[in-house]
């Protein structure tokens, strides 16, 4: 009897060794786990203080408004900045196409002025003092032979 405890004495007691180690890790980390979820359990906070349950509702709700709040204005922010953009683009094309407008009439004043023999006859413009006259209505003579009479005749548009 002695000799068959001593064969299987080895490795049972290894298996047993090592048994007992894994079931102590698994209560070991099944402690650990638990103590955690205990302490941040919502319910176990909910029944020990009602009040600050409710608070820490409250405030991540304020927080979630906050932070969505947040990403609107956001939006909202980048929405106007890219039509205020837009529209100071128009300005400046607007600027810049009234001094051309401005220089090309001087430079037309100072032509007509040059070319006059008495400039002291001749009066600055302005808008107010144009006049606008219509068309003169031309009359078109049928001497076009009878074969191009059927092709229209009219102004080709630009870019043709």
């Amino acid at each position: 009897m002695v000799h068959l405890r001593s064969v299987l004495s080895g490795p049972v007691l290894a298996s047993l060794s090592t048994a007992t180690t894994r079931t102590q890790r698994r209560v070991a980390e099944h402690r650990s786990l638990q103590l955690i979820q205990g302490s941040l359990s919502a319910r176990k906070v909910e029944r020990q203080s009602p009040w600050l349950a409710g608070l820490h509702r409250i405030s991540t709700g304020f927080l979630a408004g906050l932070g969505l709040s947040v990403v609107g204005l956001s939006a909202l922010t980048l929405h106007w900045q890219n039509q205020w953009a837009s529209s100071y683009g128009q300005l400046e094309a607007a600027k810049s196409l009234e001094h051309r407008l401005q220089e090309s009439a001087a430079v037309l004043e100072q032509h007509h002025l040059s070319a006059v023999k008495r400039p002291g006859q001749l009066v600055p413009t302005s808008s107010e003092k144009l006049i606008h006259i219509s068309e003169p209505v031309t009359i078109r003579r049928n001497s076009v032979l009878p074969l191009l009479a059927g092709i229209q005749l009219g102004r080709i548009p630009a870019g043709f």
